[in-house]
């Protein structure tokens, strides 16, 4: 049976596409599992893939959680310029502070409420602690990368959207080092799956102690 004009049309469209798609090198996916050296995953890593060098990368609005005395997320990762808001969830009092160079701020205790966004305008790893409760403790990794994500549960993330070529990868994770500045590094190839072993040297946060004194104001504050 003959095809009719418009069927022969749409057919010879979709093979101009795909021969498009291959001359053209469009973007291409990829994958990163990251593990510690046993091949266990690693949540909460952080991977930075270059390409495109120059690029600009869109600013974000984000969201550092306090919540049962602990920060959420535990690993955030931001484009340069991003602002971060902490807003307090629990009814006790937080006071929110940094010391790294990549950024120095304070926010004074507050409660139940959410101060003035803070602006990360500098690359690097900032840790976050709080002057009242000394076990809470986050990351934010402040990245120029054109993509940066932190790795879930299982220590995997995709990048979808990778051009054609090798391509300069970095990799961090809070346990890879003590003084929490060491990188991996290596590189990743559109559609190749890329499996990066830390060696993690740092040692381990060790559980929250908490004060007879913390704990009569927790009761106090009903948390």
């Amino acid at each position: 049976m003959a095809l009719s004009p418009l069927r022969l049309f749409w057919g010879s469209f979709r093979v101009f596409l795909l021969a498009l798609f291959y001359l053209t090198g469009v973007a291409e996916a990829a994958s990163v599992v990251v593990s510690d050296r046993d091949g266990q995953p690693l949540a909460n890593a952080v991977v930075e893939i270059y390409y495109a060098e120059g690029a600009a990368v869109p600013v974000q609005q984000a969201r550092m959680i306090q919540r049962n005395a602990a920060f959420h997320p535990t690993v955030m990762a931001v484009p340069v310029g991003s602002q971060v808001t902490f807003p307090n969830e629990d009814t006790t009092r937080h006071h929110v502070y940094s010391f790294s160079p990549a950024k120095t701020f304070e926010l004074n205790l507050y409660l139940q409420e959410t101060p003035a966004p803070v602006t990360f305008d500098q690359t690097g790893v900032v840790v976050l602690g709080c002057n009242i409760h000394d076990a809470m403790q986050a990351f934010i990794v402040v990245s120029d990368a054109p993509f940066a994500e932190t790795t879930g549960s299982d220590g995997r993330l995709d990048a979808p959207n990778l051009p054609p070529g090798n391509h300069r990868v970095r990799v961090w994770h809070p346990r890879l080092d003590d003084n929490q500045q060491i990188w991996w590094e290596g590189e990743i190839t559109p559609d190749t799956p890329l499996e990066v072993r830390l060696e993690l040297n740092a040692l381990p946060q060790p559980p929250p102690r908490v004060s007879p004194l913390q704990q009569r104001f927790r009761q106090a504050a009903g948390s």
